[in-house]
């Protein structure tokens, strides 16, 4: 057991000393720019570093910190809006997907139907969202058939969800504009 721990020891040892006098990644002097504003500005484009005021900036038009949380998606509270007369079943923002319970009008009591939305991206765009409409229609409690519906509805259904979502982006950018209608951008040389 002793041999074990002296052998541990060592090897970590060895381990480390080897890392010291290996090559840092990053420490060649060659491919940075002695001018400290240059390396800034390689360092920030290259998506290394921040600047104070862009956080500033960020965290007064969206909360603080950087987390994007449901409520800045426009598609995802424009499907909730549009879906909130049927009860939901399945809600998961960060797998991207919604689905709702089996819900029947007071009209046609023997049919009911299920809406499952996945969101393939966050833009605004015809094919950001895959909707999936199902129809149940029962003769009686134990002969029921389900069957994916018609077109038509998940196409009406796209239409409202992106027309809603394009409103809520241009208010958005509008309560962006007007929160930061003041703010002086720093002169970077």
């Amino acid at each position: 057991m002793k041999l074990l721990k002296i052998l541990t020891f060592i090897f970590l040892v060895g381990f480390t000393l080897n890392a010291c006098n290996g090559k840092l990644p990053g420490a060649d002097a060659r491919k940075f720019p002695a001018d400290p504003k240059e390396r800034v500005e390689q360092n920030m484009k290259a998506g290394k570093g921040f600047r104070l005021s862009d956080s500033l900036n960020n965290s007064r038009s969206r909360g603080s910190g950087n987390f994007e949380f449901a409520s800045s998606n426009e598609l995802w509270r424009a499907t909730l809006d549009i879906l909130d007369f049927i009860p939901l079943a399945s809600v998961n923002y960060s797998g991207g997907i919604i689905i709702t319970d089996w819900y029947s009008d007071n009209e046609t009591p023997n049919e009911s139907i299920k809406v499952s939305v996945r969101f393939l991206t966050n833009e605004i765009r015809s094919d950001a969202v895959d909707i999936k409409v199902f129809t149940k229609s029962c003769n009686n409690a134990l002969n029921c058939t389900i069957f994916e519906s018609n077109e038509n509805i998940v196409q009406e259904l796209r239409k409202e969800i992106l027309k809603k979502a394009t409103l809520y982006k241009e208010q958005n950018l509008e309560k962006i504009k007007e929160e930061n209608k003041d703010y002086k951008y720093p002169n970077i040389n």
